[in-house]
């Protein structure tokens, strides 16, 4: 019997040494599955942006690049580091960066809003319709991205031109005689931004509601709650994680949108985005671009931060 008990110890030995191995593995491989989303954020975010904030804390100078040095040696033995703060002083002191931080902020919340109005009903109809219908509809969603974003927009200056389609059906049915300018106003931005970002409001609406239990509504109905009692009461506030995530999804970069008031706008329409480019590529002043993308950085990484805070503060409540 004890030669029996001596042979059967290898093998619980084995098997404890086998799952100890196999727990360790494991352990590695979630170590190195967090470190690839890290290692992408620092390589292609994190990096990027301490050498635009570099660049930033540097004096224009007329080399290649345009700005100074940080740090440099004197005499081959001494290290200096220079630190210049004017362009953030100056950014801060000239009016016109103000307005056009402004003017941006305003046409983003208000093309964030108008993609909200057109979306949510959308998001809603996708949710309620049969499951053919809605993976027609959802495709539908889908569908522009397959086509350039640049031709898109290229689109829809040849539907607002003077000559454009828009005015020629206006014309047609007689409610103008002559065209109305809608290209390069800040009309044709707003249609711009909202038909571009209008998928990435609608796709996590849908998203959300999908989750939302059927039976609350139902419930309500049968507690004598009218469809708008029950859609203010339940359904409207159940959806908010999807109304602030696509609304974010829109609002970021809308916010330091370039093309599209470029080309829409025709320069027109001030926003941040074309305030970058006139200062990296026509004033070549690398010091002050960097310092305006650095300030948009924090206008919208901030509000991003408080936003996460508080949600993971409301996740640990439940």
């Amino acid at each position: 019997m004890s030669s029996v008990k001596k042979e059967k110890k290898p093998s619980s030995d084995l098997r404890y040494y086998i799952s100890l191995s196999a727990d360790k593995l494991q352990s590695k491989w979630k170590t190195i599955v967090i470190f690839i989303p890290f290692a992408w954020l620092l390589l292609f975010f994190l990096t990027p942006f301490f050498i635009v904030a570099k660049i930033s804390l540097a004096e224009l100078v007329i080399t290649s690049p345009p700005f100074s040095k940080m740090i440099e040696w004197v005499d081959g033995s001494v290290i200096t580091i220079r630190l210049v703060f004017d362009n953030f002083i100056y950014i801060f002191d000239d009016p016109l960066y103000a307005r056009t931080y402004l003017n941006s902020v305003k046409i983003a919340l208000v093309s964030t809003f108008l993609a909200l109005l057109i979306g949510y009903p959308i998001a809603y109809a996708i949710v309620r319709s049969k499951p053919v219908t809605k993976q027609l509809l959802l495709f539908a969603i889908i569908l522009p991205f397959w086509t350039s974003f640049l031709l898109r927009v290229y689109a829809w200056m040849g539907l607002l031109a003077d000559q454009g389609t828009i005015n020629n059906i206006l014309i047609y049915l007689g409610i103008t005689e002559t065209p109305i300018r809608l290209l390069y106003t800040e009309f044709a931005v707003y249609i711009g931004i909202v038909y571009t970002y209008l998928p990435f409001m609608i796709l996590p609406l849908y998203a959300n509601m999908e989750k939302l239990d059927s039976s609350l509504n139902e419930a309500a109905a049968d507690l004598g709650s009218g469809p708008i009692n029950t859609f203010f009461k339940i359904t409207l506030p159940l959806s908010l994680p999807g109304i602030i995530a696509g609304s974010l999804l829109v609002f970021i970069p809308a916010t330091g949108e370039y093309v599209i008031p470029d080309l829409l706008g025709g320069g027109n329409v001030q926003m941040i985005g074309r305030q970058l480019y006139n200062e990296f590529a026509r004033n070549i002043d690398w010091p002050v671009a960097s310092a305006v993308a650095i300030v948009l950085l924090l206008l919208l990484v901030l509000p991003m931060a408080i936003y996460q805070h508080y949600q993971a503060k409301a996740a640990e409540v439940k």
